[in-house]
């Protein structure tokens, strides 16, 4: 039976989402391990998450003409191969080539965003286009907490590099998985420009960036939005994993399942938060809401980390419907408030500046944790910025 095109669309970036959200939470899960083997300290699996976020930026801010030139889905068979790469990279036991795997994930993760909005704002009714896209951006947390209930086994079965060849693999067969579509939705393409590659390395990206979001009065405020909330997303899943191995007595495995958890909330939230905001039509106003509630949230974690387990499992799972829960309802306010033809343009941009914080913020997370001893100090820090920003802009909007 032949899908409608968005539903082909929805199913294509769907499963590319899932499969490279498996691969990308498996590094963070995985931490423990990977610093043990580069004899790094355990926050250092903050600097590969980093690194792994400089890769994304670097792809968002300079990859604009490479989804252009290719085609949505050629793209993101391009993002797959380079995960794959960088799984085989991250599997060597040398500290250099792991980060350089760090990169070639993070170069792969980013054209997720602006290739499926770009498909999906494309053809997707607008009636139900905030629930289409949670739907797809569920498929970041639902490949994390695969990864959270599969990966701490299939290391005790088949040793460590074994596993991330197993991630590779899985990844190669996605991207086989999704030619299918290529021909019908890689039809309406932007102008080719054999050059893509040479793009870059060039010195002006970011600052297209900034001109292009600045062609809505409402997209900078999304945009600072976007990026407090990915400051605590980024940080929340590079150290939670970490966090619980190291202080919190948990061995690996429970680990894995508290992370499934988070991420399992995360997915059920997105989607539901989808269908309330195609019902309210307050995407903004339910963002900032969001803002406030993940601050709470992670409080609540600090605060129950050393309690009873249930307690402890409630509050992971508040934080992941909400610090985790924001992403579909954020693109489609970005691509809702975007100039028609600037859609992936728009996206991209946005996103460049939401995966800076995401850079920083597990950066800074790390250099607090070395000096306090303690990974209570940065998480309650995320959760002030959270709030800081959140009551900012209900005082900027007015509530309007």
């Amino acid at each position: 039976m032949k899908l409608p095109l968005w539903g082909s669309a929805l199913s294509a970036t769907l499963l590319v989402q899932v499969v490279s959200s498996f691969a990308a939470a498996a590094v963070p899960l995985l931490g423990p391990i990977l610093t043990q083997r580069w004899n790094l300290p355990p926050e250092s699996i903050g600097y590969v998450s980093a690194t792994v976020s400089f890769g994304i930026c670097w792809c968002l801010a300079c990859g604009g003409p490479m989804l252009d030139h290719h085609g949505p889905i050629r793209t993101l068979q391009l993002g797959l191969a380079s995960i794959c790469l960088g799984m085989i990279f991250l599997s060597q036991p040398v500290a250099v080539l792991g980060f350089i795997g760090a990169l070639l994930l993070g170069l792969g993760l980013a054209p997720n965003n602006p290739a499926g909005s770009t498909m999906l704002m494309r053809t997707a009714p607008p009636r139900h286009r905030n629930l289409i896209f949670s739907i797809r951006q569920a498929g970041v947390p639902l490949g994390g907490a695969i990864a959270g209930i599969t990966v701490a086994p299939a290391v005790v079965s088949l040793g460590f590099a074994h596993t991330a060849w197993l991630i590779a693999a899985i990844v190669v067969l996605s991207l086989l998985a999704v030619q299918p579509f290529q021909k019908r939705l890689d039809i309406e393409k932007g102008p080719a420009n054999r050059a893509w590659a040479r793009m870059f390395l060039s010195p002006s990206a970011l600052r297209r960036s900034a001109k292009v979001i600045r062609s809505h009065p409402s997209l900078p405020l999304i945009t600072g939005m976007g990026i407090s909330f990915s400051i605590a997303q980024a940080s929340v899943q590079a150290f939670t994993a970490t966090y619980l191995v190291t202080q919190r007595s948990k061995d690996l495995a429970e680990a894995g399942y508290f992370v499934a958890v988070l991420l399992a909330a995360s997915t059920l939230s997105r989607i539901v938060l989808g269908w309330v905001a195609d019902r309210w039509r307050r995407g903004l106003l339910l963002l900032c809401l969001l803002l406030l509630a993940a601050s709470g949230a992670l409080v609540l974690f600090v605060w129950s980390a050393a309690g009873p387990p249930w307690l402890l499992y409630g509050s992971v799972a508040l934080i992941g419907a909400t610090s985790l829960g924001w992403n579909g309802i954020y693109m489609a306010e970005l691509a809702r408030l975007s100039p028609p033809a600037l859609i992936g343009d728009v996206t991209s941009a946005a996103n460049l500046f939401g995966f800076a914080g995401s850079f920083c913020g597990p950066l800074i997370f790390a250099l607090i944790a070395s000096q306090t001893a303690s990974f209570d100090w940065p998480y309650l820090l995320v959760a002030a910025q959270l709030a800081a920003c959140g009551i900012l802009v209900l005082w900027r909007r007015g509530w309007r």
